[in-house]
């Protein structure tokens, strides 16, 4: 077993040679190249590389924020609707919770924006904070909750409006390494209870092939996608997976793909 994946007749995330040019001063920066990857509707996937290679811009195309200009990229599958205002959440680095704003609240704001019935929103915001165990903290603000707290805050709100596809960009990049395993597991958690299509950006290997039921590598700029790989270790994961050596095999993979020896 290696996820809540959703069989199905073509990929959610299909794409195929997408690229991506910034254009300055009559200068152009080549962000993304090439990058060739299908996504399963429920499945996890890992997008890792170094600091700068695109990891982000690519997020920012699947998301619609960004038009790609070469290659092709589908969403949904055929004769989809996919919406992205509707049909993606998103999950950055910081929580960017607002400050003046209670818990509960601040997991409301996607709902108030897109102007659901506030009523079945209010329920399912309760639903997912209990989910994220943060039952209990409704009322509290945002400076009450500690670094990881407030991120389990950030993907209940990212989950309120019930989109298709959960983007992630480094959310625990700024936790401290103790705090950042126990969001690794708590996110795996959720996963597999929300049943959501979520791509995970981060420049740790390890933490992508632990999280990630798929590994896609970028390389450093001008980013090129480097290969992508499945990863077959056991639902549900635990940490002393990362002694095993399929586990130290992944990731000599992608040291060696990244030139790291």
């Amino acid at each position: 077993m290696t996820g809540p994946t959703t069989a199905a007749a073509e990929p959610f995330i299909r794409l195929d040679g997408v690229s991506k040019v910034f254009r300055a001063r009559r200068q152009e920066f080549l962000a993304v190249s090439d990058a060739t990857f299908d996504v399963n509707e429920g499945e996890l996937v890992s997008l890792v590389g170094p600091s700068g290679c695109g990891k982000t811009t690519l997020l920012k195309i699947i998301a619609g924020l960004f038009p790609h200009d070469g290659g092709t990229l589908a969403i949904g599958g055929a004769g989809s609707d996919f919406d992205p205002a509707r049909d993606v959440g998103m999950v950055f680095q910081q929580p960017l919770l607002l400050k003046w704003r209670r818990v509960l609240e601040n997991v409301l704001l996607p709902a108030e924006i897109l102007g659901l019935p506030m009523g079945e929103a209010r329920e399912r915001a309760n639903g997912l904070l209990d989910m994220v165990g943060l039952a209990g903290h409704e009322q509290k603000y945002p400076y009450e909750l500690s670094g990881g707290m407030q991120q389990r805050a950030a993907i209940a709100r990212s989950l309120i409006h019930d989109p298709r596809l959960i983007l992630m960009d480094e959310p625990f990049g700024a936790l401290d390494a103790l705090t950042r395993e126990r969001m690794n597991l708590e996110l795996l958690r959720i996963w597999k209870q929300s049943r959501k299509t979520i791509l995970f950006v981060t420049h740790g290997i390890a933490e992508a092939v632990f999280l990630g039921t798929k590994v896609v590598v970028l390389t450093a700029g001008p980013a090129r996608m480097a290969d992508r790989i499945d990863i077959d270790l056991p639902q549900p994961r635990t940490l002393d997976m990362k002694t095993h050596e399929q586990f130290g095999s992944y990731t000599r993979r992608i040291y060696h793909l990244l030139g790291v020896e």
